[in-house]
């Protein structure tokens, strides 16, 4: 332990846990930025023991994450993150890595829908990451043919030479992929399910993802304010369906986030912003059990090719193109959600959306 504490530092996990943070959801202290630092570097460097790794993402869970100490962990996760932005700037899709398990991925879709109109979209995921281990991104491109087990330069060349991108988390964060079986043995989610989700491979500067609750949005937001690494101008959020970055349908809330605006406060500023849509009023008039699907990666595929051919309409082909206008949205590329839908039925009606989805089958 000596030799690891002149590597690391002072706090190794068993020592935070003891002073720190493993008294209790009401009694623990917080990390300091060191801290949290020092504690993601052992664990990625695999050096704390099965058990008090367990103990501290519990007593993680338990007291809850402050955006200083999430905003510490994307920092040392993106350390060691291989990153490839490519020419283009495209919106981020940071949805849930562990996937959905009853309703249509959209995103896939959604993503081919607002590149065709114009708005670079890249989404990452791994391959059914602990804890839900469901379908995600690389399940649904996987069943169109889609190569996904690119390396990070191919994928910023997907981008480029067809507005839509897949990057493959094993391939540009295996420091991650590395704690999958100590992951999977926690039975429940730590921190690392949220910080996955903030990477941004492609090194874009607008962040597209969802929430269950508006104070996370919030806390996401103050997260990337915290990160050195990440420099974003943009993050847009909204209520998703299963956790996922597939908007949920009827009432729901988006949160705004723009640093132009920022008074240096964070998502106290200014440039933070929530308010509330029905998506009924964009042509998306159905529930959440309108878009359930058995199989969900074979059945997302289907729902993607027949929308994006123009073959399928009814509550998916609305779900996919209220998707694309955010994302349309999100990147700049409309002044409003309405202006990012017309667009997005455009690059439906049209086949140009279709066409994306070829081009990324052919890359």
């Amino acid at each position: 332990m000596a030799q690891a504490t002149q590597e690391f530092g002072d706090w190794p996990l068993k020592r935070l846990m003891t002073e720190v943070c493993g008294s209790g959801h009401k009694s623990a202290d917080d990390l300091t930025r060191a801290q949290a630092t020092e504690a993601f570097e052992r664990i990625l460097a695999g050096e704390p023991d099965p058990t008090t790794l367990g103990a501290f993402w519990l007593s993680n869970r338990w007291k809850r994450n402050t955006a200083e100490e999430l905003g510490a962990y994307v920092d040392v996760m993106c350390d060691r993150v291989e990153y490839a932005e490519p020419d283009a700037d495209p919106v981020d899709c940071g949805a849930n890595y562990d996937g959905k398990g009853r309703t249509a991925i959209l995103g896939v879709a959604a993503g081919a829908v607002a590149a065709a109109a114009g708005t670079p979209v890249v989404v990452h995921s791994g391959d059914r990451v602990p804890t839900q281990k469901q379908d995600a991104y690389k399940h649904v491109l996987d069943e169109l043919g889609v190569h996904t087990e690119l390396t990070p330069a191919d994928s910023a060349d997907m981008v480029d030479e067809t507005g839509f991108g897949f990057y493959y988390q094993p391939a540009f964060n295996p420091a991650i992929d590395d704690l999958f079986d100590r992951r999977d043995q926690m039975g429940v989610r730590s921190f690392v399910n949220t910080v996955e989700t903030l990477a941004n491979p492609a090194g874009a500067s607008v962040h597209l993802g969802s929430f269950y609750h508006l104070a996370f949005a919030k806390k996401v937001v103050d997260t990337f304010v915290e990160s050195e690494f990440h420099d974003l101008d943009r993050v847009l959020m909204f209520q998703g369906m299963e956790g996922y970055d597939d908007v949920r349908p009827g009432y729901t809330k988006v949160a705004e986030w723009d640093a132009s605006g920022d008074d240096g406060e964070g998502s106290e500023g200014a440039s933070f912003d929530d308010f509330e849509i029905e998506t009924a009023e964009y042509g998306m008039d159905l529930e959440e059990d309108d878009l359930a699907v058995d199989d969900v990666a074979t059945d997302s595929a289907a729902i993607t090719e027949e929308v994006l051919a123009g073959e399928r309409d009814g509550a998916f082909a609305d779900a996919v193109a209220v998707n694309a206008a955010l994302r349309v949205y999100a990147g700049g590329d409309a002044d409003s959600i309405e202006e990012g839908l017309d667009a997005a039925r455009e690059a439906i009606d049209d086949g140009s959306a279709h066409d994306v989805l070829e081009a990324v089958r052919e890359f």
